[in-house]
Parts: structure tokens; sequence; C-alpha cells
């Protein structure tokens, strides 16, 4: 039986429009930013790094409809409601169908809290303008990368980062978990980068999928900031002198081994690791539309393989959809009109923070014994994204990615909203956060993979 033939190294691509623009977002100071339960204060004093929004359009041709992709240095929206009314006016005013606009939060754990419901609180009065801003550059900088949208491609290309540590940390005095590093689990290191090329072969943008919560500035710290990614931003477009998109992974239970700290310098050095590991991904790639293909055999010292660069042609196919999976809603988590009871009688700064958030969810989720928790995946060539809502456990990500492998698939967290925990059915034998805070049943996580991998195989060529 003959030898099968040396398969080609190349990286998933897309050859077609692609546009980008950005807009400043930074926060004002003394917008109410309390994120954190055990902190003392409700406002930052300072702004440690820009806050930005980063649109990437991405079409077929000049009359195809766009994928929209945005990122955007934000934490968490905290209802359903304000989180509809920004994407539900762009899809309006751009014309978009609902699976073809995907809106990215950072994470960050140092920005502002945008809920209207919030106005009361100290800083309160800055949210209701702020949202304003963010959706008028969100509608601007799309529509700005659409109008200067050139040929190009897009390729994407894996790396490898230990800034993300396993947090689900057993607690020595207590039967229980608590959200802190766990250097005895193992942690998903993967970093997809792609790279948008201009047909002059000038970088466009970078875009750099990671899971990691941006956790590393907590109660202490007084800026506004967005954490690790700041850096990492500034470090790549020092190099690439194009914009950098960062896209949250699913990090449900991964976060950087020192966190919880006040000192912005450690968010900086967490985000230089992470830019160094997407410059050194960068580095490695081939050029545009190329592939490295063997060539033959040269006797020498030694029979020598020889590999040789080519161009290759990549795909211009864009496909994307929008998918539903029923969630069951726990029987013991309680109604609206009872957290509104024991919020109305807490006294703790601390639980009265985390009943705020709860009353949050339950009033997105509804009354009902179920949610249809939407995603969204998209085809981008020979590359794929799958997107949830929530805050999945990378579980999912690893999943998906042995599933469709050898194809780049970039998951992410936090997109068009962001509902709750999704973490694996095996956790719920603990005691633990990400458990006890998710309004969903066991096996959520589980019924989202199913479905997100339907979708994909039915956009799969």
């Amino acid at each position: 039986m003959p030898a099968p033939s040396p398969t080609p190294l190349r990286h998933d691509g897309f050859s077609g429009l692609l546009g980008v623009a950005r807009r400043d977002i930074t926060p004002p100071v003394g917008i109410y930013s309390r994120n954190w339960g055990a902190a003392k204060h409700d406002v930052a004093d300072a702004v440690h790094r820009p806050f930005t929004l980063t649109a990437f359009t991405i079409q077929e041709r000049a009359d195809a409809p766009p994928l929209v992709l945005i990122a955007a240095d934000l934490c968490w929206w905290r209802e359903a409601s304000t989180e509809w009314d920004l994407r539900g006016a762009l899809l309006e005013q751009l014309g978009l169908h609902p699976s073809r606009l995907l809106f990215n939060l950072s994470h960050t754990h140092s920005g502002p809290i945008i809920s209207p419901n919030c106005a009361s609180m100290p800083g309160g009065e800055h949210i209701v303008p702020y949202l304003a801003k963010l959706r008028e550059a969100a509608l601007s900088a799309t529509r700005e990368a659409l109008k200067t949208a050139l040929p190009g491609a897009l390729e994407w290309t894996t790396g490898r980062c230990d800034l993300a540590k396993q947090r689900d940390l057993p607690d020595p005095a207590k039967p229980r978990l608590v959200c802190g590093y766990n250097p005895a689990e193992p942690a998903d290191d993967t970093v997809l980068v792609g790279r948008a090329t201009l047909s002059t072969g000038r970088v466009l943008a970078t875009l750099v999928n990671y899971a990691c919560h941006p956790v590393t500035l907590a109660w202490e710290n007084h800026h506004l900031s967005p954490d690790y990614v700041g850096a990492l931003r500034e470090v790549v477009e020092a190099r690439t002198h194009a914009p950098c998109l960062f896209l949250q992974g699913m990090s449900g239970e991964l976060a950087p081994a020192e966190e919880y700290v006040g000192d912005p310098e450690i968010a900086d050095r967490h985000g230089r690791r992470l830019a160094f590991a997407a410059l050194s991904a960068l580095e490695g790639m081939l050029p545009p539309a190329t592939e490295l293909a063997f060539a033959g055999v040269v006797e020498s010292g030694a029979p020598l393989a020889a590999w040789s660069r080519r161009p290759r042609e990549l795909s211009r196919t864009l496909a994307a959809t929008q998918g539903e999976v029923p969630l069951s809603i726990k029987a013991e988590y309680p109604p609206a009109a009872e957290i509104e009871r024991q919020f109305a009688a807490c006294s703790d700064r601390v639980m009265g923070e985390r009943l705020r958030r709860k009353l949050a969810v339950r009033k997105s989720l509804g009354e009902g014994a179920q949610f249809p928790s939407k995603h969204w995946v998209w085809r981008i060539g020979e590359a794929y994204l799958a997107c949830v809502p929530h805050e999945a456990y990378s579980h999912l990500q690893l999943e998906l990615r042995r599933r469709f492998a050898p194809h780049a698939l970039i998951a992410m967290n936090l997109t068009n909203g962001s509902m709750a925990y999704l973490p694996p059915a095996s956790q719920y034998e603990h005691d633990l956060y990400q458990v006890w805070s998710t309004p969903f049943e066991r096996g959520s996580l589980e019924r989202v993979t199913e479905g997100l991998t339907a979708d994909l195989t039915q956009l799969a060529p």
C-alpha cells in the first residue's frame, strides 16, 4: 500500500472584503462601577487605560450582506432589555439579520455598570448618557468599517499562553470550592489568532481569542481599566500597526493565577504575556494566501524532504445562523417578587450586591420553567465561530474544537448578551459559586454543546 502524500501546511482562511474601525468608549471618572461585593467604594478615581470599541466587517462582495463583529471593553449586561436596546437598534439601522451581528464583551471587572436600573446609585447619573455613547460608537464604527472595506484575507493560527489558570479551588476550611487559582488542575491555554491582511500586504487588523477572566484588578482597585486587555492591545498594535480585537473565550473557570489585586501594573504584565504569545503565533504564519507544500526529496548527506511555499486559493464562503436551546431553570430559583423581598430586608452590603444581580438575572429570564437560550455560529471561509451569551466553562470550547478539528474554531462567551454561568454537569456535585449562582439546571452546558454542534455541522462543507 503506498504511503500517504504529505499534507500541505496552511492556515484556515477567507478571501473577500474586510473593514475595521475603532471608537474610544472610555467611561467618565465618577460613573457607578462597583463590580465587586467586597468593594468599599462605588466609583473609580482615575482611568488606567482607554476603553475601546472596535468593529470588524466581513463581506463576500460589496453588494452582499456583511457579517459584523464588535469587540468592546465592557463587563456584562445586567438586564437583557438594556443589551437588546443597543443590539436591536444596530440591527434596525444597519438592516442586518440577527444572525449576522456579534457584540462581544471583554468582561473587564473594572468597568462601568451599564444598567439604567442603577441610576440612583452614586455616579448612576452617568449611566444613561454612557449607554447612548455606546450605541452611537457601535453604529458609527460599523458604518465606517463597511465604507472603508477593502479586498483582503482573514487567516487563523493557534498559539499557546499559560496566563489562564483553573480557578475552582477546594476550600481548606470548608467543604466547598472557592473562586481562585487551583494549581492542581490544568487549564486550556489555546490562543486563536486571526490576521486580516489587505491585498497590498498591509495588516488591517488582528483578532485574539483567549479564555481568561479579566479579574486581575478587584475590590482594592480605584481605576477604570480594561484589565489585561489594554496592555495586550498596546503591545500587539505597536508591532502590527493595526487595531487588535480581543474576543473573550469560554472562561467560566479560568482566570490569572495572580488576581484580585489593586495594582494596575500586574494587569499590564498579564496583558503583555498574552500579547507576546499572540505575536509569536503571528510570526509563525505564512504569507497571506500561501501554503507550505511538499516539493520532493533531495539526496544529500541524508535524504531531505524539501517543502516550499506556493499560492493557494482561499474560500470566499460566508454563512451565519442563530440557534436556540431550551434550558431548564432550577425549581428552587426564586421568583422576582421573592428576591425583591429579600433585597428590601437586606442590610449587608455584600449580600445586597448578590441579590441585586440575582434579581436582574431573574427579570431577564422571566418567570417560566424554561429559558430559550440563543447561540450564534458563523462560517468564515474555512474557520468557524461559536458564540453564547453566557459564561460557559472551557469544556465547551475544548469539545467543539475536538469535534471540528482540524478547522480553526473561535469560541466566545458574553456575546449578544450575558445571562449566567454554564458549568459542566460534574460540577453540580459541589458547593460552588458558578453552580449556586446560575439559574440553569445540571446538564445545561451539555445541551448547549449539542445545539452548537448541530448548527456548526449545518454550516460545514
